[in-house]
């Protein structure tokens, strides 16, 4: 059973509409079935979740800042990031957003392989003189399958010398990413699950 956070919204009618109304965009904008597409992990599959449509419409990203912030709010986090490209909007509208409610976040990004001038850094987004080095970290996915890609991230935040706080993809597969963090002790949650899109396509 996927770790989700469906529990923060219990008694909270208006966040609980933010919620459907963010899955309906989702589904309009973001999910696709039918056919066979090849995954980033490799593996085939008959359903595939593009999430750049909704983290780009102003009303998706407004609402996935607003429910990533109430996901995340008891952490205590100082920045939030992930593997580009994935997590580059994302980062991006909750940095503004969590500084509007007064809990700034420092955005961030790392990139898959280092720049070939300049810095040469994995990690973008920190100005001159600035690190994650005890930090309380965010990493941040789209779509998580095996849960690989966000790994990644996290082994180079941890050798910046960065806490992780937490792991939050918008939307899981559910293809074995809860149990490899599980087993890497790791916090995970996830806004929503492919079942949810699956069962009423």
């Amino acid at each position: 059973m996927i770790a989700d956070v469906s529990h923060i919204y219990r008694g909270r009618a208006e966040k609980a509409e933010d919620r459907e109304r963010l899955k309906a965009i989702i589904a309009a904008r973001s999910f696709k079935s039918g056919g066979e597409v090849t995954l980033a992990s490799g593996k085939s599959s008959t359903f595939y979740f593009d999430m750049k449509p909704t983290m780009l419409d102003p009303e998706g990203s407004l609402l996935l800042s607003e429910l990533l912030l109430d996901a995340i709010s008891g952490t205590n986090a100082d920045a939030i990031g992930g593997l580009e490209m994935g997590a580059v909007p994302i980062a991006s509208f909750m940095a503004p957003a969590s500084f509007a409610k007064g809990k700034p976040l420092q955005a961030f990004f790392v990139r898959k392989q280092a720049k070939e001038h300049g810095t040469k850094s994995l990690i973008e987004g920190l100005a001159e003189g600035e690190s994650l080095a005890g930090k309380r970290v965010i990493i941040v996915e789209d779509v998580t399958t095996t849960g690989g890609s966000a790994l990644k991230a996290v082994e180079i935040v941890r050798a910046e010398g960065g806490e992780i706080a937490q792991i939050i993809t918008l939307v899981d597969r559910q293809e074995g990413a809860v149990g490899m963090f599980r087993e890497q002790g790791l916090p995970f949650l996830a806004l929503f699950a492919a079942e949810e899109f699956r069962s009423s396509s």
